[in-house]
């Protein structure tokens, strides 16, 4: 082993280490690794930013922006309208619902499609009877089996690709990964159908519409001359913070305001909608000179928010979920100042399917929460837009503009048959249709740069370089070599195998693109030393990158239902370890005959 290779390994190390614990954003991480691999004189300095030209990134960007366009125009919502039964039973809904978010996620973003059809798998949930994680699970593990059907899919299949070119000269066509990843998509939503969606734990409602929100709403009343007379709203609640309170909303002279504004001066017989656990105000209200009132029930769902007091619009609770790489996360309701910036209240959340009220305005959100949210739906649909959350009730029904439907399929089908038929590479013709659809005004110029995961961007674009030091360096050949003397015994088929089950262990406990853009050096030095073809192991890597079922953190829709789902960190693999099994039954025969060594 070289020096340049040693430190190379120990910078690799250091980086799944911090992809597993998580503490770290992933773009950060991969940041990261990028400047030690410069500092290390690993990565030339004047190519050190090369990944952010790679078409890869190109296109998972552009691919990014068509997808946002598309399930905005309403065509994905007419689709599930026209297609999922009102009445049908268990496995006929589990199954057109999975196969719909599949056949989606082959074109689509996956995580796009996952959001639109949440909501619709919590309502077949309480149609059915069954759990919503029953439910929601199978959809997720079927939107992640979609990805890996073709090109686009999902961003492995894009970086797996960028490496076949650069080794060969030519990338993968769009549909070269359909007949392994069909045929694995195709497996895995039947078994989902018939057998998985039994093994899914039974946890309980994971939301917070159960949430007895009303058993802690207290009014109390300030009194004449007390401490509270005369005091600043944001000073009382300063108090108010010992016994864990937070005040949602007020009324005076018979007015109510909901989410007011801290600035704001309370008065004598001023009424607070206050929120706390009954046993934990204690003394404090007596001390602060408030009085419990009698015989007045708090009613959250009828205040009108200081922001349009007197619009006469129409509150609500709604149930939003945190997104993976959600602005929200890392952020709590006091530093985002929802009342005064939104007009909206944080009134509960609910974590891995444990509801809670306790300090709620300091509590850091992370992906996966579910936050019971009180306000005007206007602005709890721009509220939620903004930061990255998803509404879990259905959306109302709205008249779907055919021009937008057509337009944007359209533009999207153009595109792909543009890189389908080898007319232009896929980014050129992905990001042709960006532009189409910025000219035809498909989707508002404001939304196209909102609509790219810049994480995911950044991601790609810093581990891209580091992933060719692996192969200037020879440290893949390196790691290639030990698989195959003392792994595989020198057995192609073994060392396929072992290639497989490795990079779906990698990508339970990382980012799936990072999982990729490590392996695939390794896959290319195997089949150099085997002297066979590196297809079937490129492919390999591209199936193993895919899935990854064990955790909630391997896949941004496995950590999406977390919350909904009330599931714990070890559900996953209950459902997810025979289906990962299944894969590697039916994807290395699949391998091994499509693309042959």
């Amino acid at each position: 082993m070289t020096l340049e290779q040693g430190m190379l390994f120990a910078i690799l190390l250091c980086t799944i280490a911090l992809f597993i614990w998580g503490r770290w954003r992933h773009d950060a991480v991969a940041l990261a690794t990028l400047m030690a691999a410069v500092a290390a004189g690993l990565v030339p300095t004047d190519t050190a930013f090369s990944g952010f030209g790679h078409p890869a990134v190109i296109t998972v960007a552009c691919v990014l922006v068509l997808s946002y366009a598309l399930q905005n125009s309403g065509a994905v919502d007419l689709l599930a309208r026209k297609l999922l039964p009102a009445n049908g039973g268990v496995m006929a809904t589990i199954a057109l619902l999975t196969a719909l978010v599949t056949l989606l996620s082959a074109f689509m973003n996956n995580v796009g499609a996952m959001a639109l059809m949440m909501p619709v798998a919590i309502q077949a949930a309480t149609r059915l009877k069954l759990t919503p994680g029953q439910v929601l699970m199978p959809v997720a593990f079927g939107s992640i089996l979609g990805g890996m059907t073709t090109l686009i899919g999902t961003p492995p299949n894009l970086i797996v690709s960028g490496f076949r070119d650069s080794s060969q000269g030519n990338s993968f066509a769009m549909f070269d990964f359909s007949p392994v990843g069909v045929l694995v998509a195709v497996s895995g939503v039947a078994f989902i159908t018939i057998i998985g969606w039994r093994l899914v734990p039974k946890r309980q409602q994971g939301g917070v519409e159960g949430f007895d929100t009303a058993s802690y709403l207290t009014e109390v009343r300030v009194d004449a001359k007390g401490k509270a007379d005369g005091l600043r709203l944001a000073a009382l609640e300063q108090l108010l913070e010992e016994a864990d309170a937070q005040v949602v909303g007020l009324v005076r002279n018979k007015f109510r305001v909901s989410a007011p504004t801290g600035y704001r001066m309370l008065k004598a017989d001023d009424v607070l909608v206050i929120e706390a656990e009954p046993e934990s105000l204690g003394n404090i209200l007596s001390e602060l000179g408030l009085t419990l009132e009698e015989n007045v029930k708090a009613d959250v769902d009828t205040a009108d928010a200081e922001k349009t007091s007197g619009s006469g619009k129409e509150e609500v609770l709604l149930e939003l979920a945190v997104m993976p790489d959600a602005l929200l996360i890392g952020r709590s309701a006091a530093d985002l100042s929802l009342r005064s910036r939104f007009g909206i209240n944080l009134l509960a959340l609910s974590r891995q399917g444990n509801r809670s009220i306790k300090r709620l305005r300091r509590t850091e959100l992370v992906a996966g929460d579910v936050l019971l949210m009180q306000g005007e739906a206007e602005l709890l649909s721009a509220f939620a837009s903004e930061f990255g959350c998803v509404p879990l009730a259905e959306r109302s029904i709205q008249v779907p503009d055919k021009r937008r439907i057509w337009l944007t399929s359209v533009i999207m089908l153009s595109a792909v048959a543009g890189a389908a038929f080898g007319l232009v590479p896929a980014a050129v013709s992905f990001a042709a249709g960006v532009l189409a659809s910025m000219l035809f005004k498909a989707l508002p110029l404001s939304k196209v740069y909102q609509a790219i995961d810049w994480p995911v961007v950044v991601l790609l674009a810093a581990l891209i370089p580091v992933a060719e030091a692996m192969l200037s360096t020879g440290a893949a050949a390196l790691l290639a070599e030990l698989m195959l003397s003392h792994l595989s015994q020198g057995s192609g088929v073994f060392a396929l195998i072992l290639l497989l089950i490795l990079t779906m262990t990698l990508s339970d406990f990382m980012n799936n693109a990072a999982t990729a853009a490590v392996m695939c050096p390794i896959a290319l030095s195997i089949a150099r030393q085997l002297d066979v073809s590196s297809d079937t192991f490129l492919m390999a890597v591209a199936i193993g990158a895919s899935c990854a079922f064990l955790t909630p953190i391997g896949h941004q829709n496995n950590t999406l239902i977390l919350g909904p789902g009330g599931f714990k960190f070890g559900d996953y693999w209950k459902l997810g370890l025979p289906l990962e099994l299944l894969v590697v039954a039916v994807s290395v025969p699949a391998l091994l005959y499509f693309w042959p060594l």
